[in-house]
């Protein structure tokens, strides 16, 4: 199987769609939206995404966690585990970056910017926003990326009739 091609096609839309909705998140929030603000903040945050997918393996990561809470594999607790671990590993990162680089762009402005009580208020919002957007559109990307790579979904019903 092509299990590496649908783990970068996967990294690569979770990176773009989570660093496009995080990004207008803390544009639209920050009281100065700017398109400039905008593109700066989604190419960063995407590219730090990719990285993060490159280099952290989250499938691994992932479904270790959830044999070791002895959750049943694609049942709804492990999906909501592993949401929050791919939040939780993701989502700080990406607000970090986000808000220092605004803090710079404002405090070169002459602006005072208080960097810690935003990064908190940023934080707190993007991990529930991209919780909802990870725990939304990971199966959709993932039946989408296996349907484009050929790769059929697990059998419906169990085990065929002449295995036990």
């Amino acid at each position: 199987m092509n299990m590496k091609k649908i783990g970068l096609q996967m990294n690569i839309l979770m990176a773009v769609t989570l660093s496009f909705c995080l990004s207008l998140l803390g544009n639209l929030t920050s009281g100065h939206f700017t398109w400039r603000g905008f593109f700066m903040s989604f190419g960063i945050s995407t590219i730090i995404s990719l990285i993060i997918g490159f280099v952290v393996p989250m499938k691994k990561v992932e479904d270790g966690l959830v044999r070791k809470c002895g959750l049943e594999e694609r049942s709804l607790p492990a999906r909501l585990l592993s949401t929050l671990v791919s939040d939780l590993i993701y989502t700080p990162i990406l607000t970090f970056s986000m808000v220092f680089m605004a803090y710079k762009q404002a405090t070169a402005h002459g602006s005072k910017m208080p960097f810690l009580p935003s990064f908190i208020k940023s934080l707190i919002l993007s991990l529930i926003v991209a919780y909802i957007i990870i725990f939304i559109v990971t199966p959709l990307f993932l039946k989408f990326v296996m349907k484009q790579n050929g790769v059929s979904g697990p059998p419906a019903g169990g085990p065929p009739a002449d295995r036990k």
